[in-house]
């Protein structure tokens, strides 16, 4: 015979409808109050050093560049003076104007002030000076009538050799050295905060994804003199 009024039938009802109203509580689905889910992932940080470092990257294809018309000039062979012209456009604008204005205001003074490596921080402000002199020159002679008299293409071959000669050692300098030892003279949060300081600059400068936008232009400049291919510079089997 049925029991309807059990007490033991009426736990087991109650037990189940807990359960229940337990399961739509955690079912996947909005809820009030919860952050929206994100439409896309978040740009990845850079540290302060990384970014240099990258942009030592971008000066190494210019300096490529650089090293194709010197070994033009040399042989008297062609070499469009528009991409000399936007390559140390590029130098001027992104490297001396941003890169090292970042290392003069941000940099240099921590090792100043802690007295760490400024021998070295010394020789770095002096070629970052002559490297502004050089630029002005190859500025002023990446033109076809420049490249037509050999007095001024001597000067300009002449400003291209220096230029490649300090600033393959000055970046070697602060990549293995000076980058490295700034860890010393910043604890986590000031370091990411200064990657943060590096970000903004570029998007003011540059717009966003600027970096990117820089490479894009080089790459460019290297496909019109034929440097675009990583392949052709690796040595025959």
């Amino acid at each position: 015979m049925k029991n309807d009024g059990h007490p033991s039938d009426r736990r087991a009802f109650l037990a189940s409808g807990a359960l229940l109203v337990g399961a739509r509580l955690v079912a996947p689905g909005p809820v009030f109050g919860a952050a929206p889910p994100q439409a896309e992932e978040e740009e990845e940080d850079v540290t302060p050093a990384e970014d240099l470092m990258r942009e030592h990257g971008a000066l190494n294809r210019i300096l490529l560049i650089y090293d194709e018309a010197i070994s033009r000039m040399d042989a008297k062979k062609d070499f469009p003076p528009e991409v000399l012209a936007s390559a140390a456009s590029i130098v001027r604008r992104f490297v001396e104007e941003y890169h090292e204005k970042l290392e003069e205001d941000h940099l240099f003074p921590r090792f100043e002030k802690a007295g760490k490596l400024t021998d070295l921080v010394v020789v770095l402000k002096q070629q970052h000076a002559a490297g502004r002199n050089l630029t002005r020159t190859i500025e002023a002679n990446a033109t076809l009538s420049s490249f037509r008299n050999a007095s001024q293409r001597g000067q300009l071959r002449k400003s291209l050799r220096l230029f490649v000669r300090m600033y393959r050692p000055h970046e070697a300098r602060e990549d293995t050295i000076l980058f490295p030892a700034l860890h010393t003279l910043i604890d986590p949060n000031d370091y990411e905060e200064l990657g943060d300081q590096f970000e903004g600059k570029e998007r003011e400068l540059f717009g966003q994804d600027g970096f990117e936008k820089i490479v894009a232009e080089i790459a460019a400049l290297e496909k019109k003199v034929g440097l675009y291919e990583l392949a052709q510079f690796t040595p025959p089997g």
